[in-house]
């Protein structure tokens, strides 16, 4: 059997400012002390790491490839659409982006991953994700007032003297006046949910939001997505009921948040209008979607001695 080939792609647009130099640097000493056969890559622009981890697929024909997505949720996102139906591949993510949730279901923040000796020398684990008409989605897949929030916030965070909070914050004023809610058609595996909802969620994996954790009882290996619907919310109803949302008390808010299991969905927006999606922190305008679990399952490499961490409920 033919050795592993490991390819770094570094994001240098990942975090908050450009580490290529830094992280290719202690990548190299890492690599060179474990006698890796490895690359380094970098990006030069959005969606460039599909193309890197497709080409290099090709090129390496069946000789298996691990590609670790250097940078935060957006770069391992990239990294999956490359690696998705290629059965000698594996992915995986050493997390020096800004927004890093999806590592948190194996623990600890993620942090295990920053430990490059463990996590080249760890196992891989296979795991669901979820395709669309949008693009591929490993973590969670939002539609709603948490997307419209976060799509005015990279509009903000242009602006030379505003922060990501005072971005956040200003964008999130905005949507409180535009109104939280919208009308959309909702099917979940051929059964319609049609409302004015606040947001549509469809979790593979647990967190994201930089620490929101809607649906801890999300199990990545289950062939399943836990759905959240959040209803109609007014102001004072939505400053009682998002906090329990975002820390996975979706249970203790029956009559504002539908809980469901689903292996297919399709979300439009009744009055033909585009609506402003979130995949794993990449946001897309769309006025209908739709979004499954894949039939393959990724393989994702974790450091040496982690685990998933198994789903839970609160209540």
């Amino acid at each position: 059997m033919e050795t592993l080939k490991h390819i770094f792609i570094i994001n240098p647009a990942a975090g908050k400012r450009d580490n290529t130099n830094t992280a290719a640097a202690g990548i190299s000493a890492v690599a060179k002390r474990m006698g890796l056969d490895y690359e380094i890559l970098t990006t030069e622009r959005r969606h460039h790491a599909v193309e890197l981890v497709q080409q290099k697929a090709r090129e390496y024909g069946e000789r298996p490839i691990r590609f670790y997505a250097c940078g935060g949720d957006g770069t391992l996102n990239e990294v999956a659409a490359g690696a998705a139906g290629q059965e000698h591949v594996s992915i995986t993510n050493y997390p020096i982006g800004s927004g890093n949730d999806f590592i948190k279901l194996f623990g600890a923040d993620g942090a295990a991953f920053l430990d490059l000796e463990r996590l080249i020398g760890g196992q891989d684990v296979e795991l669901d994700y979820i395709l669309s008409d949008c693009g591929i989605c490993l973590n969670i897949f939002s539609v709603g007032v948490d997307a419209r929030i976060a799509d005015g916030m990279q509009k903000y965070k242009r602006i030379p003297v505003l922060g990501g909070t005072a971005a956040y914050n200003i964008s999130t004023v905005e949507n409180l006046i535009k109104g939280l809610h919208q009308p959309y058609g909702v099917e979940i595996d051929g059964k319609s949910y049609n409302g004015e909802y606040t947001l549509v969620l469809a979790g593979n994996g647990r967190f994201y939001g930089g620490g929101a954790n809607p649906v801890p009882e999300a199990d990545p290996t289950d062939g399943l997505l836990d759905v959240l619907l959040v209803d109609e919310l007014n102001l004072l109803k939505a400053a009682k009921v998002i906090g329990g949302y975002k820390a996975g008390r979706h249970r203790s808010f029956p009559q504002y948040i539908t809980c469901l299991r689903a292996k297919e969905l399709t979300i439009y927006h009744q009055k033909g209008k585009d609506m402003t999606v979130n995949l794993d922190g990449e946001i897309v305008h769309t006025a209908r979607t739709t979004l499954r679990v894949a039939e393959d399952k990724l393989h994702f490499t974790v450091p040496q001695g982690v685990s998933l961490l198994p789903p839970r409920v609160v209540e």
